[in-house]
């Protein structure tokens, strides 16, 4: 795979995750939709990482990636992207998985829907 198809799957593919957060919001899947949020601004912050010219590590957290790509100046979403981080749960983690289950309500959900959207228009419009 190239550095131009690299860098496009991952937009592609967080494209695809961001509609699916949403989908899972409408259908009350609340946890769902942050997961899947986390999983978009990965994503976006993977092809920002190849973008500069490097290769993206196997890590999930969004503050570390977003320092990586460069993309993120002035501690610009510092504190939301280390709370969105919390949104990836290992699945072997049950009493975490009930914790989050429990925190991601309808309200909290939507405030962070809101967040993780404005979050997420700003990486694809900087990449």
């Amino acid at each position: 795979m190239t550095q131009k198809e690299a860098y496009r799957f991952w937009i592609e593919s967080g494209e695809r995750n961001f509609q699916i957060a949403k989908d899972n919001f409408c259908l009350g899947h609340y946890d769902w939709a942050l997961f899947f949020c986390h999983l978009t601004l990965e994503k976006l912050l993977k092809a920002a990482v190849i973008k500069k010219g490097e290769i993206p590590p196997p890590i999930h957290d969004l503050l570390k990636l977003g320092k990586i790509s460069g993309i993120l100046k002035d501690h610009r979403f510092e504190e939301e992207l280390k709370e969105i981080t919390t949104y990836n749960i290992e699945a072997r983690y049950d009493d975490y998985k009930r914790s989050f289950y429990k925190k991601a309500t309808k309200e909290y959900s939507g405030k962070w829907m809101d967040i993780c959207e404005g979050i997420y228009l700003w990486l694809k419009k900087n990449i």
